[in-house]
């Protein structure tokens, strides 16, 4: 029973690493305003690029990105940590469950950045923490999302496109390596959600109203939400 309890509130700190709204403390810290009622009325790094600036965005960026990794890391040392509690362990080895316990992890902080305890459940798109859980994952697969999207940004200057085509580019690479099966269903899980995500940005795209790097996103001038 020690054993299961433990494993989660393992997942419980995975999602509350996601969870932990960086740029909504950013809007709250620099200019004591709620960034989710400004630009795209998003908590994520385009939204604070648009709000405060390119280098509020950055830190913002690099936090949420360690979220996921920090969360993957963590992971892979509790987990078989707690296989020295004793009798309650699954009647597997380790190697076996503890990528699956870590598969887990990876979707509670995508699901924490997305659904935040602290802002009603409500979130980012969780691209940059999805980096941040490939790179600790995989780093391979993560340097390739990573570069696809700086590719396809430095191209369109969309940020939502370059995004799903990380997420697709990422469900493809970790095909082509061998990786255990609850990590390759992770990416999978992982960017579809992703791209889920960004579904009023698709119809934007299809519309072509989605705004590129440096322009107004035009919920701005709405009242509903992102």
């Amino acid at each position: 029973m020690v054993f299961w309890i433990a494993s989660v509130i393992g997942l419980a700190i995975a999602y509350l690493f996601g969870s932990t709204p960086t740029g909504y403390l950013a809007g709250k810290l620099l200019r004591g305003i709620d960034i989710r009622e400004h630009g795209s009325r998003s908590i994520g790094a385009t939204n604070v690029l648009r709000t405060l600036g390119k280098w509020p965005a950055l830190v913002v960026l690099v936090i949420d990105v360690l979220k996921g990794a920090g969360a993957i890391v963590f992971a892979r040392w509790f987990y078989p940590w707690l296989d020295a509690l004793g009798n309650d362990t699954p009647p597997l080895e380790p190697q076996t469950w503890v990528p699956w316990a870590v598969c887990l992890a990876g979707l509670a902080v995508l699901l924490g950045h997305s659904r935040s305890i602290w802002l009603n459940f409500t979130g980012g798109k969780s691209a940059a923490t999805g980096l941040g859980v490939l790179l600790a994952m995989s780093w391979p697969v993560g340097l390739g999302a990573a570069t696809v999207f700086a590719i396809a940004l430095a191209i369109s200057r969309i940020v939502s496109l370059s995004s799903m085509l990380a997420a697709l580019t990422a469900i493809v690479l970790i095909f082509g390596l061998e990786q255990p099966l609850p990590y390759r269903l992770l990416v999978i899980a992982g960017g579809i959600y992703v791209i889920a995500r960004h579904r009023a940005n698709i119809q934007r795209l299809l519309a072509g109203t989605e705004p590129r790097l440096g322009q107004t996103s035009p919920e701005s001038s709405t009242s509903s939400p992102s």
